[in-house]
């Protein structure tokens, strides 16, 4: 089994519970690992997983606003898996880098694996 990993990907968006965060947005970061069946040596792009596909996938469902968090990653699992019936598995992770909470310093996220 062959991954690709697409690290940090930072966003700009308008994601969130509360009626601010639809109209301030804030920062995003978001990681994902693809699994995939793949011949033993990979010579070709044919023969793995196009990253700038997978990209854009992310980019286009980051343009949506969506209240949660949990929603956008089922939602971009969902559809980088229509890409290509050599996945096996993808391991998503949003963080949400300024959360609007009180006093607080850190940030906050979720993460989803699907298998297919």
């Amino acid at each position: 089994m062959n991954s690709i990993h697409l690290n940090n990907l930072r966003f700009f968006a308008h994601h969130g519970y509360h009626d601010e965060e639809g109209v301030t947005g804030t920062d995003f970061d978001v990681s994902v690992s693809i699994s995939f069946d793949a011949p033993e040596k990979i010579t070709t792009l044919p023969q793995t997983i196009n990253y700038v596909e997978v990209y854009d996938v992310i980019k286009e469902i980051f343009q949506r606003p969506t209240k949660l968090l949990e929603s956008i990653a089922h939602d971009i699992c969902d559809n980088v898996s229509l890409l290509d019936n050599r996945i096996r598995t993808i391991n998503i992770t949003i963080t949400k880098l300024h959360p609007p909470i009180s006093n607080f310093i850190g940030s906050v996220g979720v993460s989803l694996l699907k298998s297919y």
